[in-house]
Formats: C-alpha cells, structure tokens, sequence
C-alpha cells in the first residue's frame, strides 16, 4: 500500500494526522499460530485513534477479534504486526495506567469489598495508607458505600460488577478497557448498570473502551461506535452517536436511537451473534 492509500484508509477509520489521540492503533495485525496448519488471523489492519475522555463502544460478529483487540491493548497479548501507542509510549506489556474489567467481576471471596477493591494497591506495591479515602470516594461513586465490610457471596451479580469497577479505577489508571462486563447479567440487571456505568464515566472523565455484543448498549453508552467485520476483523465503519447526556432508557424507543441501531446492525445478517 501506497503512502496516500495508507494516508486515505487511516483518516476513514478515524486516525487523525493533525493531532495526537490517547491511544493510536496503526495497522494492528494478530494472528494466532495453529499446529500443522495456517495461522489463523483474529483481526487485521486495525487503525483507531482514541481521545482522551471519549467513551468507544467495539462491536461485531461473534469470533471476530474483538477481546483479541482489547487483551492487546491491554499489554496481555502479543501483537503480530502494528503499532499501538498510549500517550505515545508503545504498549508492550501490563501497565499501571490501564484498568480492565471483565465479564466475571473475579472477586477473591475471602476478603471484603474494601479489601477487593484494594487488590491493586497491593499488587502494584502502593502504599495503602494513601489509597483508603480513595477506596471510599469509589464505593460512594459505585453506589457501595453501605457494602465495604461485606464479602461476594453477600453481593448481587451487579454489585459485584460495579466493585470490579471501582478495584479497576483504585490505581487512577488513564484507560479503563471492559471487556463483555454486563454479558452474564440478566435484561433488567444490564440495563440497570448501563445506567450506573454511563454515571460512573461522568464522574470519573476516563477513557473508556468497551466491548459488547449488545448493538443497543453500544449506542446508549458510547460517543462512537466502531463496528468491526467478520473474523479478521477489520473495521467496517467507526459511528459517531449523537445522542443527547446524560441517556435514560426511554431513549432507546426513540426513532434517533433506532437508526443508530438499525445503522450497525445492517452490517450484519440476524445469525451473525449480536444481541
């Protein structure tokens, strides 16, 4: 590829020349090694440029590389090809100033939320006695204030999910990645902390990406949409939601929401695995 190609691709998929990103992804490229056979490609010449405090929803097909995306981005998986930057440092392994909530909250069942939230103050060998009051101001912002003292099996599905949140923001990380984080919750509970997470980002102004098969809970939560194609995955197009905040849920019966929807779901046929 030429350089006025390469430049024309990078500004359609959203890479700005004129200024720098938070994070900027070029030509990321992953493939996994398989035994007698061609490597398979989870995705392929992915390029982004993400901003600072912008929330970004990724969805697409099942299988199609995007948690592949996110653990590479989160320094925990190898690219093949690429480049990927964070405040124009490459990401090349785990780092302090990235956060990760998973689809399993993963709470140590032996310690309390308080001490679960601060797991990573202790991990990443902080001194603790500077890290309570923050501990506290993030149980307030979650909602938890009331639960510090208790241990997981005394918290709902949901209120595990908002401490994975609170233990991944303890550190003042700059990215918070999630990957599927509602996934396992059931409609009523998933739309409750759609509400809760979209409260929890205003108050705390991080850069969010968020991985989710869900079309509607993209665009309810996120200021762009970046709609990947079948494995490798590829962007397919990257759209911008222009929905008034802070989003209730009434708005998703409205015609703007819809064809937001109806936008990035004709990329797709019914059984390609979204929500």
């Amino acid at each position: 590829m030429d350089a006025e190609a390469s430049r024309r691709l990078a500004t359609a998929v959203g890479v700005s020349h004129t200024h720098k990103g938070l994070i900027m992804i070029s030509g990321l490229r992953k493939a996994y090694a398989a035994l007698g056979r061609d490597p398979i490609e989870a995705i392929a010449d992915i390029s982004l440029e993400i901003h600072e405090g912008e929330f970004v929803a990724i969805v697409g097909p099942s299988g199609c590389g995007k948690s592949t995306l996110l653990k590479i981005l989160a320094g925990l998986l190898r690219k093949t090809a690429g480049e990927v930057l964070l405040r124009g440092e490459p990401v090349e392994g785990p780092r302090r100033d990235i956060g990760l909530v998973f689809q399993s909250a993963v709470l140590l069942p032996w310690r309390t939320t308080l001490k679960n939230i601060m797991l990573p103050v202790e991990v990443l060998r902080l001194d603790p006695r500077q890290y309570v009051d923050r501990v506290r101001d993030l149980l307030r912002m979650v909602g938890l204030s009331d639960f510090e003292t208790r241990y997981p099996r005394e918290l709902s599905g949901g209120m595990q999910q908002r401490v994975a949140i609170a233990r991944a923001l303890v550190h003042d990380p700059s990215v918070l990645l999630m990957d599927e984080p509602f996934g396992a919750l059931d409609a009523m509970t998933r739309e409750h902390m759609n509400l809760e997470l979209q409260r929890i980002w205003t108050e705390s102004r991080k850069t969010v990406l968020f991985v989710t098969h869900s079309i509607p809970e993209a665009v309810f939560l996120a200021d762009r949409v970046v709609v990947l194609s079948e494995r490798p995955g590829r962007v397919l197009e990257l759209v911008e939601v222009d929905l008034p905040r802070p989003r209730d849920l009434e708005m998703m019966a409205t015609e703007g929401f819809g064809r937001y929807t109806q936008r990035i779901r004709a990329r797709f046929s019914a059984k390609r695995g979204f929500d």
